[in-house]
């Protein structure tokens, strides 16, 4: 049978009956092993015991009675279940913290319904708890949202230790909810939806929460519809007003908050000021744990680390992103199969957008993160409806910055080898001597340079250098990449020219193709009706061009474009013959009726127009879509 951890109210009541401080510490030191949670939770126990006096001195008990569950056992017959509280009568404990208890009550008038009472440990009582309680009735009483625990009444009881009463929610953690009911990605994005409109309500209210985690926030059915609720606000803190009268504080040194939720700045404990860029943090954690079902540090890893490496830990070290995570678990088909998804499809669906949507909110520097959970909650929304998100992967430059301040090492070596890699690239494509051999050697160089990138991340982690060499190191691999990159550009283009003159037009595309970003994009180049027609360059669009479709004649070409236009141009001469508009987004897709006589088009907007080619005029707008259109084709009749 699995031993219980003892709780940090059993500890603190037999360390406070041991007087020879060298027993206690021994014998703490054996309680709460290697539990820094539990240590911190008992030291603060035991100087609120020293600061209270003889009425602690006793034990909290009449008489001095002592013993493991001695708060419990001395609690006045008044306050145990079945007594009366006020209007609330006490039919079971449902739960226990460091300093409170809640009950299982029953209201009696003027009506009768089901509630939580929560009412502070007998022996608990200190100025400090006492204060800690009231913010957090106060802060639950300002606030007034759906998905947050509503206060409906406060009072003390006849020993005079304050309680409230609340909505009583009947939920599971929401972690545990969406496992047992196997939700979709899609369902936990629309349930951590409501979850961070609770939480930006909250914000609104000058309310940070500073411990959002998954036990704290419960999922309940209302008619079959699952519901979560925010809870707990214990060690919730006022942003622009105070929560009590009574003195409420954080000791210097003393980490507020649960571990594998905590934002860096709490971590650090350095008296910076936390904001509610704290909460979006521990949101993070909370949708990475929801995706993945694991965090991105795991209790292990933190528990195996003293308080200053678990403090280093969570203020420095980079977490992986939650699809190569997900592909280092061996528990993914598990996790896969309560997300109703196919074990090698939930990584590809995680890369990408939602790997930097969670990497956003859990940024170390607070700056870079969501501004507001409703930011948050905005961009997994445009995820859901195929829309660009706001979140990106960091730029080159910012991650050198990053890599220079964390390690202070030099990247000269790293950067010259690079450069060298792309020019060669550049180098052996351009001096290709056969067709056949220049498209092997593109192929194989633009592999090469894209590898030599990936090389060059992880030798920089490896390389020592002065501090003095950084800053124009960094300038230095930068510069030099982009010419490295234009070399390779250039070179890939003269070869695919080549290719051109000889009639092989697939290999010719081929090689555009591998042309680097961002290159790549910025012109349009299009195949002449014959072999020896030269090339020809079309420019007129005003952002990038997403497709292109010849006329069934092959004398007109049409083109979408960013800039939310389409442009018909004449394929002999290269003229623009006409400019269409009318989408409110930016164009996807185009595509020529059979007999030539009409254009259709998709667009972000998500719609589709039916244009006439001739004049240019709209004919048809097609509505219905939930997001942009990616791709349009007619019916071989046209119809």
């Amino acid at each position: 049978m699995a031993t219980r951890n003892p709780s940090p109210e059993e500890v603190f009541h037999r360390a406070r009956r041991i007087e020879a401080s060298g027993e206690r510490d021994g014998y703490l030191q054996g309680a709460c092993g290697d539990d820094l949670a539990l240590r911190s939770k008992v030291d603060a126990l035991l100087k609120a015991d020293a600061e209270a006096g003889s009425f602690l001195a006793s034990g909290g008990q009449p008489g001095g009675a002592s013993g493991a569950t001695g708060a419990t056992s001395a609690t006045p017959p008044s306050e145990q279940v079945g007594a009366m509280i006020g209007r609330y009568k006490l039919l079971q404990e449902i739960g226990e913290g460091g300093f409170g208890v809640v009950y299982l009550a029953e209201q009696r008038k003027p009506m009768r319904r089901k509630v939580a009472l929560k009412v502070i440990k007998l022996g608990m009582d200190t100025k400090q708890v006492i204060a800690r309680f009231e913010a957090e009735r106060q802060a639950l009483a300002m606030m007034d949202h759906a998905n947050i625990a509503k206060v409906l009444d406060a009072g003390a009881t006849d020993s005079g230790r304050p309680y409230f009463v609340m909505e009583l929610v009947k939920g599971i953690p929401i972690t545990d909810y969406c496992d047992q009911a196997s939700l979709t990605v899609q369902e936990r994005l629309d349930l951590f939806g409501l979850v961070c409109s609770a939480v930006q309500h909250a914000h609104q209210k000058g309310i940070i929460h500073r411990d959002i985690k998954p036990s704290n926030v419960l999922v309940t059915l209302h008619d079959g519809v699952p519901v979560p609720k925010v809870i707990d606000f214990g060690i919730a803190k006022a942003t622009s007003a105070e929560l009590t009268e009574k003195t409420l504080f954080t000791e210097h040194g003393q980490m507020v908050g649960t571990p594998l939720y905590m934002s860096p700045e709490q971590a650090e404990m350095s008296g910076l000021d936390i904001d509610t860029r704290s909460d979006i943090y521990s949101l993070g954690v909370l949708l990475y744990e929801l995706l993945t079902g694991t965090t991105p540090f795991t209790i292990e890893e933190l528990r195996g680390a003293g308080l200053a490496e678990m403090q280093r830990l969570i203020r420095e070290q980079e977490p992986q992103k939650p699809s190569t995570r997900l592909s280092t678990l061996d528990t993914l088909p598990s996790i896969a199969a309560h997300r109703k998804i196919e074990p090698r499809k939930l990584p590809l669906l995680m890369r990408g957008d939602l790997d930097w949507i969670i990497m956003k909110a859990l940024e170390k520097d607070r700056t870079r993160r969501y501004e507001t959970a409703n930011a948050f909650a905005a961009d997994l929304g445009r995820f859901l409806t195929d829309e660009p998100v706001l979140a990106s992967p960091p730029s080159a430059a910012y991650r050198v910055r990053k890599f220079v301040r964390r390690n202070r090492r030099g990247v000269i070596a790293g950067g010259v080898m690079a450069v060298v890699l792309l020019a060669a690239a550049g180098v052996a494509i351009h001096f290709g001597v056969s067709e056949g051999r220049q498209r092997r050697v593109a192929e194989r160089n633009a592999d090469l340079a894209k590898q030599s990138a990936a090389e060059l991340a992880e030798t920089n982690t490896h390389l020592t250098k002065a501090n003095k060499e950084v800053v124009r190191a960094n300038d230095l691999l930068e510069a030099e990449t982009e010419r490295a990159e234009r070399q390779t550009y250039s070179a890939l283009l003269q070869s695919a020219q080549a290719q051109l003159d000889a009639g092989n037009f697939a290999d010719a595309q081929r090689l555009h193709n591998l042309c680097p970003e961002p290159y790549r994009n910025w012109e349009w180049r299009h195949l002449g009706l014959s072999l020896d027609q030269s090339l020809q360059t079309l420019a007129g669009h005003e952002s990038t061009v997403n497709s292109v479709a010849w006329s069934p004649d092959g004398t007109r070409i049409v083109s979408g474009s960013g800039d939310k236009t389409l442009r018909i141009w004449d394929a002999a001469s290269g003229e623009s013959i006409q400019i269409v508009e009318g989408h409110g987004g930016g164009v996807r897709s185009v595509a020529w009726s059979p007999d030539g006589t009409r254009i259709v088009s998709g667009s972000w907007d998500k719609t589709l127009r039916i244009w006439d080619a001739a004049s240019g005029e709209s004919i048809q707008i097609l509505e219905g879509h939930g997001g942009g259109v990616r791709s349009v084709a007619w019916s071989p009749d046209g119809t």
